[in-house]
């Protein structure tokens, strides 16, 4: 078995369904020729033709809408949206058009179409180039929302994605690209989608990530261990729908809980997470859940991106806070 990183474990994927499946379709700017702006989906459209990997004019609008008509009459596109920050001129195209059209049809057409793109910050990268903008799409009924935090689950999550018979947001931690390698199958195996998955179990507090963040908050929870803490860390892997179960089982377990996100605070998915723990484990609380996260400001460039993004020395301190209440 071969160990790969985030990036050729996705393009993987993307060519065991591609193999499996003649009417999976790929299209985006430079995804072609140039294998995309990180090479996910390199050596696609010399083995598939260009007429199954195709570049487009940088249109995001026109790219999703494109999209969109091949999913309604029998595709399934994946399209490549290049960074996060772009995908706001596709908006209309998802929330108005493919988000709807499984309701509006009255169940005559579905949309099954995968956007990817690359996600989060931490690689340094200009305006535009390092958002997280999951919780606007996880408030889109008719959207589901996947962040992958290993290269084993973005290979099974992207086959889930493309299976998938209705939209699928596919958020791609760019910051862990190429950071993490392990073994991941050669064949076709899939990750459901709307599972979490308990990356390390503990008996004091749960900490709930996504993404580059798990890592991060791993990192945190060792270092928690040599004080005697005792972390359970989930990967929520879906943001939408999200796992109620695994998240609630946890905290009647250890009563007290950390959300961990890069995304700014105000309305964020940390919020919602908080909301439903109230709903349904209020009474297995030992203290307010607390939050570790961006902030309420664009994400900054270069030199204080450090300063934004949360950080093991951060996760830790939210740890020993609600173990201290």
């Amino acid at each position: 078995m071969a160990k790969r990183n985030l990036v050729e474990a996705i393009n993987s994927g993307l060519m065991v369904e591609m193999e499996r499946d003649p009417s999976v379709v790929i299209l985006g700017e430079d995804v072609g020729k140039e294998g995309g702006v990180f090479r996910v989906t390199d050596g696609l459209q010399v083995k598939f033709g260009l007429h199954r990997v195709f570049d487009t004019p940088l249109a995001e609008s026109g790219i999703i809408g494109v999209a969109i008509g091949m999913a309604v009459k029998g595709l399934r596109p994946v399209a490549e949206i290049q960074f996060e920050g772009f995908l706001p001129p596709a908006m209309d195209q998802i929330m108005s058009h493919a988000s709807r059209i499984r309701t509006r049809s009255r169940g005559r057409f579905t949309c099954p179409l995968v956007i990817r793109s690359p996600w989060g910050g931490g690689i340094r990268a200009p305006e535009h180039h390092s958002d997280s903008p999951e919780a606007i799409f996880a408030h889109t009924p008719g959207i589901k929302v996947v962040i992958p935090s290993t290269p084993y689950d973005g290979k099974g999550l992207i086959i889930s994605a493309i299976r998938d018979p209705d939209p699928v947001l596919f958020f791609e931690p760019k910051r862990i690209y190429r950071a993490i390698r392990e073994e991941v199958p050669d064949g076709e195996y899939s990750v459901p989608i709307g599972v979490a998955k308990v990356m390390r179990e503990g008996s004091d507090v749960t900490v709930i990530s996504w993404g580059a963040m798990v890592r991060e908050v791993l990192r945190a929870a060792e270092m928690a261990d040599k004080e005697g803490i005792k972390v359970e860390v989930i990967d929520l892997r879906t943001i939408s729908p999200m796992d109620d179960t695994t998240i609630m089982e946890s905290i009647r377990q250890t009563g007290r809980a950390v959300i961990v996100h890069e995304a700014p605070p105000t309305c964020g998915v940390g919020a919602e997470i908080i909301a439903r723990i109230n709903e349904k484990a209020l009474l297995s609380l030992q203290a307010p859940v607390v939050r570790v996260t961006g902030f309420d400001t664009v994400v900054p460039l270069m030199k204080l991106e450090n300063h934004y993004l949360p950080n093991p020395e951060r996760i830790l301190r939210g740890i020993r806070k609600v173990m201290k209440f």
